[in-house]
């Protein structure tokens, strides 16, 4: 059966503060502007709930996100508002206005939910549906938008569309917890934890840092017309995104605390008999990342020659000299990225050992000089071969997406929907809360085949 979406309303929701006469503007600082012409970032947060009739979801559902939305909104003023640019700027903003909204889509879908939220694989493109739309021109963008999708007598889904040079992935779902927490409580005031941090100052940094930030982007669009000046410099429009065709399928993959566990001996065992004396460092995520990056290194296959690489977002809030208070609101990550490599090192038998070697090193690094590498990085990008495997991340095992209870239970599963944007997986907290890891996968289907042999056939040697 083809499901359908029907949509039954697309409403305003206002902070419930909105009668005040304040305004505000937050400035962008070289965190966010790194990101203000990247796709936004798509989650689609499912609940299983069989009681979740029309006349429920109409009557209880619904209010109850409403409100608690319009409550949690009075905090987090900034996501209401919207990112422009003034001409006289340089840089852009972002300005809330009273009566600022965010859009809330309300629909109804036939799909079937347990598809949707189980770990076979399915196409990419039945998830889009469950994720609303977000305004963007060349002279404003939305911060955010939401849509409640109600699937008869099984459950319903939270979609959230975010732009990146607002929210990073911690200060998203800080909100998104404050949302939870005043719905399940129907209380308006937030834990301490939960209160956003929205002071400008305690990002330092050096005085040309934004204008070497905004140098790349503008270098990248002059790439995309012929070496031409763009015909506007401050336009807000995102890079182009691709088509995403039926052939690209999800895929997630549940490791438990013991698959991590088998994977971490297996390094052990190989380092031990290697000529390098070096410690490894095997965090769960030095684990993970390493063994999927050398699985879909060798899914892809090809020629061994072919340049590959990779590149994960690090929460630079406690490495910052002085530190960054962890409620900041807005962007503060940066990357530990290695690139171009060639493809034959993770694809030879010591290909996991390899990987893991770099990632751990590269977690070993990890301090604040990281943070001005963002010029480096930009440039990097830049001169990549045509067809280069990076693999990034989106998401993280720290976030505690499955605690996001509205009162109605844990989520059935969390989707990052925008990691088939590219060459992408995300990472989660495994839902049972015993220490595994969620790692979630969009590829195309053939791909995403040899992939899933490749991990599971890991796992059992």
């Amino acid at each position: 059966m083809v499901s359908s979406l029907t949509i039954i309303e697309v409403a305003r929701v206002t902070p419930s503060n909105s009668d005040s006469s304040e305004s505000l503007t937050l400035p962008l600082t070289f965190f966010d502007l790194f990101w203000f012409k990247i796709h936004p970032v798509e989650r689609v947060i499912f609940y299983r709930l069989t009681e979740a009739t029309r006349h429920f979801f109409d009557s209880v559902i619904v209010p109850d996100l409403k409100t608690s939305l319009s409550s949690s909104l009075s905090h987090y003023l900034p996501l209401t508002g919207k990112l422009v640019w003034e001409q006289l700027d340089p840089k852009p903003s972002i300005v809330y206005s009273p009566k600022d909204a965010v859009s809330f889509t309300i629909a109804e879908s036939n799909a079937d939910f347990s598809r949707l939220t189980g770990n076979e694989t399915y196409p990419t493109t039945e998830l889009h549906p469950f994720v609303p739309e977000l305004r963007v021109s060349d002279d404003s963008a939305s911060v955010v938008s939401f849509q409640v999708t109600l699937f008869p007598n099984q459950g319903f889904c939270i979609g959230v569309k975010a732009h990146h040079a607002v929210l990073d992935g911690k200060t998203t779902t800080m909100f998104l917890k404050s949302w939870a927490h005043a719905c399940k409580n129907q209380d308006s005031s937030l834990p301490e934890d939960l209160i956003p941090n929205y002071d400008r100052t305690v990002i330092k940094s050096p005085t040309d840092m934004d204008t070497e930030v905004l140098n790349i982007w503008h270098s990248r669009a002059k790439m995309f017309t012929g070496g031409k000046e763009p015909e506007n410099t401050k336009s807000l429009k995102l890079t182009w995104s691709s088509e995403i065709g039926p052939d690209v399928v999800r895929y997630t993959l549940n490791l438990t605390k013991e698959d991590i566990q088998k994977l971490r001996e297996q390094l052990k065992r190989e380092s031990s008999v290697s000529p390098s004396p070096k410690e490894l460092r095997l965090s769960t995520f030095v684990t993970v990342y390493s063994y999927i990056l050398t699985c879909m290194i060798k899914a892809r296959g090809g020629d061994p020659n072919r340049p590959v690489g990779y590149l994960f977002a690090v929460n630079v809030r406690g490495i910052m000299d002085p530190p960054v208070p962890s409620s900041y609101f807005g962007n503060c990550v940066a990357f530990s990225f290695k690139m171009p490599l060639k493809a034959e090192t993770f694809m030879s038998e010591e290909g996991f050992l390899a990987a893991a070697r770099m990632v751990s090193d590269s977690v070993e690094a990890l301090d604040e000089s990281i943070v001005w590498k963002f010029p480096e990085l930009g440039r990097s990008f830049m001169t990549l071969p045509q067809g280069a495997q990076v693999l990034t991340v989106a998401g993280s095992t720290r976030f505690g997406v499955y605690g996001l209870d509205f009162g109605w239970g844990k989520p059935e599963k969390v989707v990052v929907v925008s990691i088939d944007q590219g060459e992408a997986i995300s990472l989660a907290e495994s839902r049972d809360g015993n220490g595994g890891v969620e790692v979630g996968f969009s590829l195309k289907k053939h791909e995403m085949a040899v992939l899933i042999d490749l991990l599971h056939n890991g796992l059992r040697d």
